[in-house]
C-alpha cells in the first residue's frame, strides 16, 4: 500500500474509533447519570484521565511506545488548559439551559476559524466555510431547544470557548511542531489534566448537583459501570489526540457534531426519547452539511498533493535550463518553511458525557 493509501486509511481508523468509543462512552453514562443516578461528571471525567495516563504507563513500559520527553513548561501548561477547559464545559451546562449550551458548542467552529485565520494565516475556501454553515445549521435545529441567557452563564460560555479552541489548536501544534504521536503527548499531559479535574471536580460537581461525591452509596453495579466508563474513556482521549493530530481542529468539531447527531438518533430510535420532525429535518441537514464538509476537504487535499508531488519536477526543470547558463550547478531550491509554519497549526479530551 502506497503511503498515501496507508495515510487516508489510518485517518479513517482515527475517525472510526473516535465516533465509536464516544457513542459508547454516552451510553455507558447516561445509564450511569439516568437509572443509578450518578451525576458526578467532572469527578468522573478526572477518573478518566487518570485511568488513561496509568493504561499508557504500562503501555511504555511494554514497549508499545516509545515515550518521548516534551518540554516541562510546555506540557504542564497544555495539560493545566485542557483541564480548565473540561471543568468549563460542566459549568457551563451547569449555570445554562440546555439550548445556550448547544449554541455555545456550535460557536467553537467559527471561533477556531477565526483564530487560526487571524492568528496563524490558515486559508479556508469559501466551499469548506458553506458546508460548516450548513452543518451548523442542521445541528443548531436538532438539538437547540431554548435560549435563556444569564451574566454568569454568559461569561463562562465565552470563556469555555476560547480555552477549548486553544487547547485543540495547540494540540494540534504541539504533536506537528515538535514531532510528537498523539500517544505521547496524551501520556506526558493527562498526569496535569487529570489533578486539575481531581482538585477541583468534588467542588464543581457539588456546586452544580448539590450533592457530595463521597457521600454516594457505592454498588456494586455502579463501580462495575464506573470501570466500564473509564475503560472507554482511554479509547476516547487517545483517539481526539490522534484525530486532531491527524487532521485538524475543526475537522475534530466536524466530527463532534457526527456524533451529537448519533447520539440523538440514538435516543430516538432506541431509548424512545420524545423527538420532533424539526429534529429529524435538522439531523438530515447536519449530514448533509457533513458531506458537503468531507467532499470539499477530500477535493483539496488531493489538489495539494499533487501540487506537491509536481513541484519537486518543476524544481528539476528550472534547475536544468539554469546550469549551462550559469556554468556551475544550481543551488537546491530552499524549503518554504512559511507554509510548515502555518499549515494544519492550531478535548483535548472532552467531557466524556457529551461525547466531545
Amino acid at each position: 500500500m502506497s503511503d498515501g493509501g496507508g495515510s487516508r486509511m489510518g485517518v479513517a481508523g482515527a475517525l472510526s474509533l473516535s465516533v465509536t468509543s464516544s457513542v459508547a462512552i454516552v451510553i455507558c453514562n447516561k445509564y450511569l447519570i439516568s437509572t443509578l443516578g450518578f451525576f458526578f461528571a467532572t469527578t468522573l471525567t478526572s477518573w478518566h484521565l487518570m485511568v488513561t495516563f496509568f493504561t499508557l504507563y504500562v503501555a511504555q513500559r511494554l514497549r508499545f511506545f516509545e515515550p518521548k520527553p516534551i518540554d516541562a513548561r510546555t506540557v504542564i501548561s497544555f495539560g493545566l488548559l485542557n483541564g480548565i477547559s473540561i471543568g468549563l464545559l460542566n459549568l457551563c451546562l451547569g449555570f445554562n439551559s440546555v439550548g445556550f449550551y448547544q449554541m455555545t458548542k456550535l460557536a467553537i467552529i467559527p471561533f477556531t476559524i477565526v483564530l487560526e485565520t487571524i492568528f496563524l494565516n490558515k486559508k479556508f475556501s469559501q466551499s469548506i466555510k458553506a458546508s460548516l454553515m450548513v452543518l451548523l445549521l442542521g445541528v443548531g435545529i436538532a438539538s437547540v431547544t431554548d435560549l435563556q441567557l444569564n451574566l454568569l452563564g454568559s461569561i463562562i460560555a465565552v470563556l469555555t470557548i476560547a480555552a477549548t479552541c486553544v487547547g485543540q489548536i495547540l494540540t494540534n501544534q504541539i504533536q506537528r511542531r515538535l514531532k510528537v504521536s498523539s500517544t505521547q503527548l496524551l501520556y506526558q499531559s493527562s498526569p496535569y489534566q487529570s489533578a486539575v479535574l481531581l482538585v477541583t471536580g468534588p467542588f464543581v460537581d457539588k456546586l452544580l448537583t448539590k450533592r457530595d461525591v463521597f457521600a454516594f452509596n457505592y454498588t456494586v453495579e455502579v463501580v462495575a459501570f464506573i470501570v466500564l466508563s473509564c475503560s472507554i474513556a482511554v479509547c476516547v482521549n487517545f483517539s481526539t489526540f490522534l484525530v486532531i493530530g491527524t487532521t485538524s481542529p475543526v475537522t475534530y468539531q466536524v466530527l463532534g457534531h457526527l456524533k451529537t447527531c448519533l447520539v440523538l438518533s440514538f435516543g430516538y430510535i432506541i431509548l424512545k426519547d420524545p423527538f420532533s420532525a424539526r429534529n429529524v429535518a435538522g439531523i438530515l441537514i447536519a449530514i448533509f452539511g457533513m458531506g458537503l464538509y468531507s467532499y470539499y476537504s477530500v477535493a483539496e487535499s488531493r489538489k495539494k498533493t499533487e501540487a506537491a508531488i509536481s513541484l519537486p519536477v518543476a524544481a528539476q526543470m528550472i534547475e536544468k535550463d539554469s546550469a549551462p547558463l550559469l556554468g556551475a550547478k544550481g543551488s537546491p531550491r530552499p524549503e518554504n518553511k512559511s507554509e510548515d509554519s502555518f499549515d494544519y497549526m492550531p478535548r483535548t479530551a472532552k467531557s466524556a458525557f457529551t461525547g466531545r
